[in-house]
């Protein structure tokens, strides 16, 4: 197995090779099936493309998080091999955790619970921290099971009812915290920061971790770990890288290209999955509609629906959602036709997302090591590795980040 990445030259390397598959091969993960009648590869790869569209629904959603089993034509699997390879990370050290009473996680999510001991116990820094920083806390539950033996706890958290409920939470587990209500993106943030502090975010989604990477870096805090989430929450367009390595890459990513290492899920339960395939079914089935009466061959964006629009008949849903979009009257198409056609289509995108799904861990693996290359240009020792299975949460990736 590879060593955890830590060393400025280790990651550098790792890095410029994702960087370099990435570019290569943008034809084939930028553009999304969703959005396409017809994809741009698969005229080079006809053979894939039809192998792909053949196949059912239910094929498409068992290769869903392990799409580089697949035994596809040319060249899929010569492209999923070296998608693994790069993206071979190994899990941090483990650490011996202070045990805790099980009141503790009365109030968590079970599988909040188990992120946050799996978090826990990978924070294998060189010195003992002695005061932790809970960056968007929530109710402080991260910050409250590091906490022992006489170390500090601040939680920082913008929802003054998680605020409330962590001040709480706190009082009646007997532990000592200060609960703030600080939006973090705020320009006084960096005063709750100091160089004392050992700042941990696990999944703080985008725009949020990196403030804390630039004010932690800012502020001189001693030790960090970060488990990112969410790329493509972010405030701006496109990507902003943050190391130099990273502004030099010719590889420029909008916001749709941040959300691809965000299709892998593993949470959703059957009924979830099922919304979220008539959802997209019948977007899929107006999209075709829309296109002949707009006459142009061309993805029209919708807006978010609530749930309750799924209880329409199709014709009415149709109807409803080109009433929002100020489109002309439909007419009489053959309704059942349209709704079969868009279900048809459906399995068809799960499918082609297949290939593009090969490239969802080597991006998210080139914007963690983004990451570390920031925090190394800053000053900062880097370890970079997993600290739980993908089938807790495929954001199993931490940076461990401390000044030496």
């Amino acid at each position: 197995m590879n060593p955890v990445l830590h060393s400025h030259e280790h990651i550098h390397s790792r890095f410029r090779a994702l960087d370099s598959f990435l570019f290569a091969y943008q034809g084939l993960w930028r553009p999304r099936p969703f959005t396409h009648l017809q994809l741009p590869w698969e005229r080079q790869y006809p053979e894939l493309a039809q192998w792909l569209r053949q196949r059912s629904l239910s094929e498409a959603e068992a290769a869903h998080n392990h799409p580089e089993h697949l035994a596809a034509p040319f060249p899929f699997s010569a492209l999923a091999a070296e998608a693994m390879a790069l993206s071979q990370i190994p899990a941090l050290p483990v650490v011996p955790l202070e045990p805790v009473a099980p009141r503790m996680s009365v109030d968590v999510p079970g599988r909040k619970w188990q992120q946050i001991e799996a978090f826990a116990s990978h924070l294998n820094f060189q010195r003992t921290p002695t005061h932790w920083l809970d960056w968007c806390a929530g109710k402080g539950h991260l910050g409250r099971r590091l906490t022992h033996g006489g170390q500090g706890l601040t939680c920082l958290e913008y929802d003054p009812a998680l605020v409330e409920a962590g001040r709480q939470l706190s009082a009646r587990l007997h532990i000592e915290a200060e609960h703030i209500c600080q939006d973090v993106m705020a320009d006084d943030t960096w005063r709750r920061l100091s160089n004392q502090d050992t700042a941990v975010a696990l999944h703080a989604c985008g725009d949020l971790h990196v403030r804390l990477m630039r004010l932690a870096s800012q502020v001189g805090c001693r030790q960090l770990a970060i488990a990112p989430c969410c790329y493509n929450r972010i405030s701006g367009s496109s990507y902003q890288a943050l190391s130099n390595e990273g502004q030099a890459s010719a590889l420029h990513l909008s916001v749709d290209d941040l959300g691809l290492p965000l299709s892998e899920t593993v949470t959703a339960g059957a009924r979830v999955r099922r919304q979220r395939d008539l959802s997209m079914a019948r977007r899929l089935g107006f999209d075709l509609l829309q296109r002949q009466i707009n006459g142009v061959d061309q993805y029209l964006s919708t807006p978010s629906l609530p749930t309750s629009w799924l209880d329409k008949p199709f014709a009415d849903y149709c109807r409803a959602l080109a009433e929002l979009k100020g489109m002309p009257d439909l007419g009489t198409p053959d309704w059942a036709a349209l709704e079969a056609a868009g279900r048809e289509r459906l399995a068809q995108v799960r499918n082609l997302e297949l290939l593009r799904n090969l490239f969802r861990r080597p991006l998210e693996l080139w914007l963690v090591l983004d990451r570390a290359l920031f925090l190394q240009e800053q000053g900062y020792q880097v370890q970079v590795g997993t600290f739980c299975d993908s089938r807790l949460t495929p954001r199993n990736l931490l940076l461990l980040a401390e000044r030496v």
